[in-house]
């Protein structure tokens, strides 16, 4: 008999978990672009049609965080923003 040590646990973070935690990336990396004088949404839109991380700069590990948003999930989320669903 296994105790309940043995088995192995998972679990799933809801959808609104994950779009707080890509809108706080976003914006962080939004402001970091704005900081370094660039201007965010071309260097955004470039990254998220190419997935080129060159986009987006070092600064306050932007590009770090950028990387850890799911594109896929980004375009969806923000089509559904746009378009009020």
């Amino acid at each position: 008999m296994k105790n309940d040590m043995d088995r192995t646990i998972t679990f799933s973070i809801r959808e609104e978990e994950r779009d707080r935690e890509r809108k706080m990336l976003l914006r962080a990396v939004y402001d970091a672009l704005s900081e370094k004088g660039y201007n965010p949404i071309n260097q955004l839109v470039g990254y998220v049609l190419t997935e080129d991380p060159t986009y987006i700069t070092n600064y306050k590990n932007a590009r770090g965080m950028i990387r850890r948003i799911d594109r896929d999930e980004l375009m969806a989320a923000l089509l559904k923003e746009y378009l009020n669903l």
